[in-house]
């Protein structure tokens, strides 16, 4: 780094920690607590503790930023009213936050956004604008806005105050924890929560490892990092909305430079089995986006088992799940434990073949089967099959094959998971000319699915639709098109026209087997 850097990093920190350590936060909330994960603990012989933000009033940290900004304004900005976009906990705490500081608010929200985020930010008694289906059109509004009527606008993390509002868990964790920490896992979505963890935590402790945590699908930190400069993702996988972010934020990009010792990035089925974890400790449902820090203790001590034995916080960061999601959760939450596997495999069509393969898998259990008859030769059949650890679904596929089965490892195909385990069941007699096959995220607002079909090029057959739900701003849809070949340069400009963000899966393997109409 060198002296000049040293010295830039040691003013970033001081200048930072005094304004956490003037932070107005506690004049809207208390401390909260840091709770063991006994049952957690123990299975990955180590101490693990929560910091419970879902305890907030908004059960999301997110009220301490938007409070210390909030009431740090000038009393001509204040008069002026602010103005905020979200999709979820930023707009409750601005909301909470103004309220309490008797300032007029307007609040942006997605059309897409859960009525129950919706109904909470309404209580406050703000001006509330649902406007676009992405938080990226809410914000474009927000600044149409504060051109017209000068509103002050309050990000959701990439400014100092909002910084160091969040930077005041850091501190109560460095007060609150007894023993020697050696790591803080912070969810990261923005920034804003990991730069003021970071920047409080390495000047008061430098010993103590900062480490961010991001899904894979929207590891916009991690990458920054890699290339050493922002970097603006393409796409961002859904799940885990509440950090769900393609760029984070500047301010928020320079401190982790100085602060943070190790990124780690999850997956949606770890994120869905940590969420069980939680409950099973605290009998709390964390958000997707509260659970990602706890993901990313289980990676970290699996990774490398010497790590035994050490003090870990992670930060359970919110609680506004919708009930809804619970379904999805539940049904991914095995494999993302690695105690489930999810295999395609052919078997002959004739009277004992199931009773065959129960008995060459006799000591493993089935935990779902799906099944139809497709040909008169061989069946296909998509089978769960409850696993002790990862190394048996190589173990599993090779037993298969060595029996003179055709078998598939479907444990990480995501079109598998989300459609064709529910779609087994039927395909036409022969393979649909010209079908084209896509995943699709569709916003959750009425006319989504007329956009879709108004100007769909009447002559393509939609040959295959499914849609599932999962109580998030997106549902996800697989969705089959008869295109000739000559048309689909047309097809490629429609479907970006439409604005929805898709994937072509017409070579998904899960495709083959299950959907296409022919014997492979």
């Amino acid at each position: 780094m060198g002296i000049r850097g040293i010295i830039k990093a040691m003013t970033l920190l001081s200048n930072y920690n005094r304004l956490i350590q003037s932070s107005k936060v506690y004049e809207i909330l208390d401390e909260t607590p840091m709770q063991k994960m006994k049952n957690f603990s123990d299975k990955l012989n180590t101490n693990v503790y929560l910091k419970r933000e879902d305890l907030l009033p908004i059960f999301s940290f997110k009220l301490r930023g938007a409070y210390n900004m909030i009431a740090n304004l000038s009393e001509k900005e204040s008069k002026r009213g602010i103005i905020a976009a979200s999709a979820g906990n930023h707009a409750q705490g601005v909301a909470m936050a103004a309220n309490k500081c008797g300032i007029k608010a307007t609040i942006v929200m997605p059309i897409t956004t859960p009525i129950t985020k919706v109904n909470s930010v309404k209580s406050y008694k703000v001006n509330l604008i649902l406007k676009g289906d992405s938080f990226q059109e809410a914000f474009e509004h927000t600044q149409e806005l504060v051109k017209k009527k000068n509103y002050v606008y309050i990000p959701p993390f990439d400014h100092p105050l909002v910084i160091a509002g969040q930077g005041t868990v850091g501190a109560e964790i460095i007060r609150q924890q007894q023993q020697q920490l050696d790591a803080v896992f912070v969810p990261v979505g923005g920034g804003g929560l990991l730069a003021g963890i970071g920047v409080y935590i390495k000047d008061i402790n430098p010993k103590v490892k900062v480490i961010g945590v991001e899904p894979e699908d929207a590891a916009s930190m991690t990458v920054s990092l890699k290339n050493k400069r922002l970097t603006t993702l393409s796409n961002v996988g859904l799940f885990a909305d509440g950090v769900a972010v393609d760029r984070v934020g500047n301010e928020c990009f320079k401190i982790a430079r100085e602060c943070v010792d190790e990124m780690i990035t999850v997956t949606t089925d770890e994120i869905c089995a940590a969420t069980k974890d939680i409950f099973e400790d605290t009998r709390v449902l964390a958000e997707p986006a509260g659970a990602v820090a706890v993901a990313g203790v289980r990676k970290f001590c699996e990774k490398d088992s010497k790590r035994t034995k050490q003090h870990l916080v992670a930060i359970l960061s919110g609680a506004n799940t919708d009930f809804d999601r619970l379904r999805h959760i539940a049904e991914r939450t095995d494999i993302g434990e690695k105690r489930e596997g999810l295999f395609a495999v052919t078997i002959p069509e004739k009277p004992g073949s199931f009773l065959n393969f129960c008995r060459l898998l006799n000591k493993y259990s089935i935990t779902e089967f799906n099944y139809r008859y497709s040909y008169p030769q061989q069946a296909q059949i998509f089978v769960g099959i409850r696993i002790n650890s990862q190394d048996e679904i190589s173990k599993i596929i090779r037993t298969l094959k060595n029996n003179d089965y055709t078998a598939y490892d479907m444990t990480n195909n995501e079109m598998a998971k989300l459609h064709i385990r529910h779609m087994v069941g039927g395909i036409p007699p022969s393979s649909l000319e010209d079908e084209l096959i896509f995943r699709f995220e569709f916003p959750e607002r009425p006319g989504a699915l007329l956009n879709f079909l108004r100007n769909l090029n009447p002559k393509w057959n939609i040959s295959l639709f499914n849609y599932r739900n999962h109580g998030a701003a997106y549902g996800r849809v697989l969705a089959g098109l008869q295109v000739p070949p000559k048309e689909r340069g047309m097809l490629k400009k429609y479907l970006d026209s439409i604005g929805y963000k898709f994937y072509p899966e017409s070579d998904n393997i899960s495709y083959d087997l299950f959907l296409a109409g022919e014997n492979i």
